[in-house]
């Protein structure tokens, strides 16, 4: 039923007419429950949901997660002592692990070795014997430890045969086990990441946040400091700075300069992208609200401003990260790093500096391959935060 009234006769006066049908609510298109979850969902919740996406980022992410879980358990992951020596199994090649014995099943186990030295070259070589069968213990008793230094304990995740051996990863020039040194290494090059990192954020946002809020003189010397800290080449920098460092120092002393070194050095780039965000967000209406009611700089930039773009650091400290452990490494690797007793990837991997020990005992590299994979994961780590910090693209 038509409600409208007719149109009026042409010539005639142009009124204006209003519908007085009823007001139907349901009639009115409302949003479906897909879209009221899109609409009403927070900012942190569409940016979980952007990241999901990013696959590769997601298997980076957990592969990073099972790391760092690792480290704080390592003397129970770890199937030697870190200072354990096997004198009778120097430069040890790595053993295989067999599931079938003569064609029947035994479950996870290696054969026994027997040392030979090759008198023209000095090589040790190693021969299985096929029938010493040593089976793979699990959960088991082994090599005394203090866990974090405190608490007594000798279980271990996994455990060589009653006097057999396991070296899946082979030995260095001691007999160590080049696996157990690996996982206890893990705790101080990944953590030293971390560390470095926080000292490195609280530098650039500090510094970069006043310089792009007020400008002026303070703003031009931060750049101008900028500037000639990011011309001077970064190894050279590093070894004249790992120079410094007394060699009295303690192993713990050395492990927080490296830190403050790797620190030092990596803050420009953060405070340059802190600047330059605070540069546009300084003019919005809400930080002149913020002015005019009183608040103090340092309450806009780190309540307002900061938070505006965290997001953006985030990514920014996921990429950051692996520089600082290849830092390390090269560092402990050239000698000006971290000294023994303390154990990163670049200390062992010091044990194969000379060509001659590539050539005859290449496992010693290994250490390499858990560089190689963090760096990566915490790269494709970075990719997806850095495309989930822009959830409505």
């Amino acid at each position: 039923m038509n409600t409208l009234s007719p149109l009026p006769a042409p010539g005639a006066p142009l009124q204006h007419y209003v519908s007085i049908a009823p007001i139907d609510l349901q009639s009115v298109e409302a949003m479906t429950p897909e879209q009221s979850k899109v609409f009403q969902a927070s900012q942190f919740r569409l940016m979980w949901w952007k990241f999901r996406k990013h696959r590769l980022a997601v298997v980076s992410g957990l592969f990073l997660a099972v790391l760092y879980f690792g480290i704080l358990i390592c003397e129970f992951l770890a199937p030697y002592d870190l200072h354990t020596r096997n004198m009778d199994y120097i430069y040890s090649p790595p053993q295989r692990v067999h599931l079938f014995h003569n064609g029947q099943f035994v479950g996870p186990f290696v054969y026994g070795r027997q040392m030979t030295l090759d008198m023209d070259t000095l090589k040790r070589n190693y021969i299985e014997k096929k029938d010493d069968v040593q089976r793979i213990r699990f959960f088991c008793k082994g090599d005394s430890y203090r866990f974090w230094g405190l608490i007594e304990g000798d279980r271990h995740f996994v455990c060589p045969a009653e006097n057999g051996q396991l070296f899946l990863a082979g030995t260095d020039r001691l007999g160590r086990d080049v696996l157990s040194r690996i996982i206890y290494g893990a705790r101080i090059s990944l953590t030293i990441g971390l560390v470095g990192i926080s000292f490195s954020f609280l530098l650039g946002i500090v510094i970069g946040g006043l310089a792009g809020y007020h400008g002026g003189i303070f703003d031009l010397i931060v750049q101008r400091v900028i500037e000639v800290l990011q011309s001077i080449p970064s190894i050279p920098l590093w070894l004249a700075l790992a120079a410094i460092m007394p060699i009295t120092w303690s192993p713990i002393l050395i492990y927080f300069g490296i830190t403050v070194i790797l620190g030092l050095l990596d803050w420009t780039g953060l405070a340059r992208a802190v600047r330059s965000k605070l540069l546009a967000l300084r003019e919005e209406d809400y930080v002149l609200a913020a002015q005019l009611m009183g608040a103090r700089s340092s309450r806009i930039i780190g309540r307002h401003l900061i938070p505006g773009f965290m997001s953006h650091l985030i990514a920014t400290a996921t990429i950051s990260i692996p520089g600082m452990i290849l830092g390390e490494t090269a560092l402990s690797f050239l000698g000006l790093g971290l000294r023994a007793p303390i154990t990163s990837w670049g200390i062992l991997l010091t044990e194969a500096r000379s060509v001659s020990v590539i050539a005859f005992y290449p496992w010693l590299l290994l250490p390499m391959l858990p560089v190689i994979l963090v760096i990566l994961a915490f790269n494709f780590l970075g990719d997806g935060l850095r495309d989930a910090a822009d959830p409505y693209k």
